[in-house]
């Protein structure tokens, strides 16, 4: 095998792939990645068992070309070492070489390195998805799909299934929820051509997030291919498979109130900040707790107290209240982290409450796609 690649177009693809793949895997070769050369382009993958990535770069684009194909062929080679030396090379023009038993020659310039490489005939297969299940979604949507619920999801393994944002399918409506059983986050969306086959899926935390950071907001779709063990988002030249987490998820539409006793109308801009303000004093003490006080004349106070350091209080106005008074604590990091996901920066957020000990949700005044629901901290 045989080829020379314009070094910045390999790096775009190894820093694709290489979020795929860990350190801390038990099968040695998914610390290399897969480097397969065709007559029309490249094909790079990376993959830790739960998340493969495959990147292609075709041997040329717009008329300009890329790659100099010599030899067709594949080899592996290890992930971080190789991604290191093209990174460092003196120039932008790289050859790669293939000889016997796998040694793997990479020159650019003056500079050139000898590497061992692995069978690739040795590495996993990637899954297979039919093409059944499957359906279009704009890249920026994803990317904001992602944003606004998977901070949510839990941390600990103690229940696995909620390491993961629950995808469901119901009348048109993809509906995504995350729950750590501490706070939730949701967000519904209409799309066309739903597959009916599949109603429910959990995608785990860290694929999404690794999804997130290669979507670019191209204008162009995401398609999405879904099968009850695992889940491929393809664009235009990466496909990125994750493995599905099993088990049921919990349903937790019972969770989210219907009816509430207090009504509060604020800018979420000011909410925040005053919260992070008042996070600081809260952020010393072991819980991070804020409280939350309704005044007489539209207003809210926002208090913060530790024994240690001191304690911090804070009115701001609100445009309206409704209902019954209210004193309420919760943890600052989940408020502010909710009001970041409903993009409360820039508009006029609604909170819900229906008591001081029972959960509250907040959404935007003008749109109840995001809904983000918090549990309250019991303070004596």
């Amino acid at each position: 095998m045989k080829f020379e690649i314009m070094r910045d177009r390999l790096l775009d693809g190894l820093n694709d792939v290489t979020k795929a793949i860990s350190s801390k895997t038990t099968i040695p070769i998914l610390t290399g990645i897969k480097i397969d050369v065709r007559n029309n382009g490249i094909l790079l993958t990376g993959s830790d068992a739960d998340i493969t990535i495959q990147t292609f770069i075709p041997t040329e684009e717009n008329g300009n070309q890329i790659i100099n194909i010599v030899e067709t062929g594949s080899i592996v080679l290890q992930a971080r070492m190789f991604n290191e030396i093209i990174r460092k090379l003196p120039t932008n023009d790289v050859e790669i070489e293939v000889l016997n038993e796998f040694q793997t020659h990479i020159r650019s310039g003056k500079t050139e390195f000898h590497l061992i490489g692995l069978d690739a005939s040795e590495y996993p297969l990637l899954p297979e998805i039919s093409n059944e299940n499957k359906f279009e979604i704009p890249a920026e949507l994803l990317k904001s799909i992602i944003r606004e619920t998977v901070f949510a999801v839990a941390t600990s393994e103690s229940r696995p299934v909620l390491t993961g944002v629950n995808w469901m399918i119901e009348n048109d409506e993809l509906i995504c929820v995350a729950t750590d059983s501490h706070r939730l986050a949701r967000r519904k969306v209409k799309l066309e051509n739903l597959p009916s086959d599949i109603e429910s899926i959990v995608i785990p935390g860290k694929s999404l997030n690794e999804l997130n950071k290669i979507l670019d907001e191209t204008s162009n779709p995401v398609e999405i291919t879904m099968s009850n063990q695992q889940i491929l988002f393809k664009t235009d030249h990466v496909l990125f498979f994750s493995r599905l987490l099993e088990g049921n998820y919990p349903d937790t539409s019972r969770l989210i109130p219907n009816e509430f006793k207090t009504n509060i109308t604020v800018d979420g801009k000011t909410l925040l900040q005053a919260i992070d303000r008042a996070s600081l004093v809260a952020r010393e003490d072991r819980n991070n707790v804020v409280r939350f006080e309704t005044l007489e004349n539209d207003a809210v106070k926002i208090s913060s107290n530790s024994p240690e350091i001191g304690k911090v209080e804070e009115q701001i106005p609100v445009h309206s209240i409704e209902g019954e008074e209210l004193v309420i604590s919760f943890s600052a990091k989940y408020m502010m982290e909710a009001l970041k996901a409903i993009d409360g920066q820039s508009q006029e957020v609604i909170i819900q409450f229906t008591g001081a000990m029972r959960p509250f949700i907040l959404r935007s005044v003008n749109d109840d796609a995001i809904l983000q629901l918090i549990l309250p901290v019991r303070t004596y």
